[in-house]
């Protein structure tokens, strides 16, 4: 599934291709289509990202709320565009650009009330600036679940996956099932900071980059990573290699039905009583 900066990227790349325009919006695979046929000709006046949640924002007339879920993919290409095959739920086209949209988990024409109550079941997100992550904290500090499993909670902070959530913790050396209630204010302000600036690198490069500039592939002398995720990270998908900092082997296990990634040396087991 996405994470969150591959959407706020998608939003991104709606504003310079669309916004201000007035767009044909077609729905090939018929599941979209009275709302297509509502939306056809009018005019895209936003397109925002909240976690995982894509809004395309269509004035009086609603917001497209799209989820892609864990098979959804996002197309651009320059027109004419060719003709859409059958699975494409919802197609957009421009003077110059189109979109086509298959196999989201969600595809829906939404009111401003109804977009409202979506954010409002979300936590904040590091890629929204207004976002306070004391909201995130009130919940997390009350806690006894993993602070691993409440990173992937979408009610407690959005947008944040299997590969932020595993890489934030390695960076700052935080065990991953140290209970939430036992993380510290000062750690979690800085695990919030490092997702801020990493998930805003991400938009930019469109990758997920977590190393230090100590610990690239130039800096070690070692070979990049070769994996369909890209990016350069410290322990996500690296079960049983060789930490890039301590050379302890990294471990995984299954948490919050996702597979964790962490390093025993570099993020030792918290001594707690609880």
């Amino acid at each position: 599934m996405p994470e969150g900066h591959t959407i706020h990227r998608l939003a991104a790349d709606h504003r310079a291709r669309f916004v201000g325009r007035a767009l044909a919006v077609r729905s090939p695979q018929g599941k979209f289509s009275d709302s297509a046929a509502l939306l056809d000709g009018r005019e895209l006046e936003e397109a925002e990202a909240h976690g995982k949640h894509l809004f395309l924002g269509f004035g009086p007339f609603g917001w497209v709320h799209v989820h892609l879920g864990l098979f959804g993919k996002v197309d651009f290409g320059a027109t004419p565009a060719p003709p859409p095959t059958d699975t494409v739920r919802l197609r957009l086209v421009g003077a110059d650009a189109y979109m086509d949209l298959r196999g989201p988990t969600t595809c829906a024409l939404i009111t401003d009330a109804e977009k409202g109550a979506v954010h409002d079941r979300l936590g904040p997100d590091p890629l929204r600036e207004a976002d306070d992550p004391g909201r995130a904290w009130a919940r997390i500090s009350r806690s006894r679940t993993t602070v691993a499993a409440l990173l992937l909670d979408q009610k407690v902070i959005a947008g944040v996956g299997n590969v932020y959530r595993a890489e934030v913790l390695f960076r700052h050396g935080i065990d991953p099932y140290l209970p939430g209630r036992h993380l510290t204010r000062a750690q979690w302000d800085a695990v919030w900071t490092d997702l801020v600036e990493l998930m805003r690198e991400g938009v930019r490069n469109n990758r997920i980059d977590t190393v230090r500039p100590e610990h690239t592939p130039e800096a070690m002398g070692r070979l990049p990573r070769v994996d369909d995720h890209g990016g350069e990270v410290y322990v996500y998908r690296r079960a049983n290699l060789p930490c890039h900092v301590c050379d302890a082997e990294v471990r995984t296990a299954g948490l919050a039905a996702r597979n964790l990634f962490w390093c025993p040396r570099c993020q030792p087991r918290a001594a707690i009583d609880d």
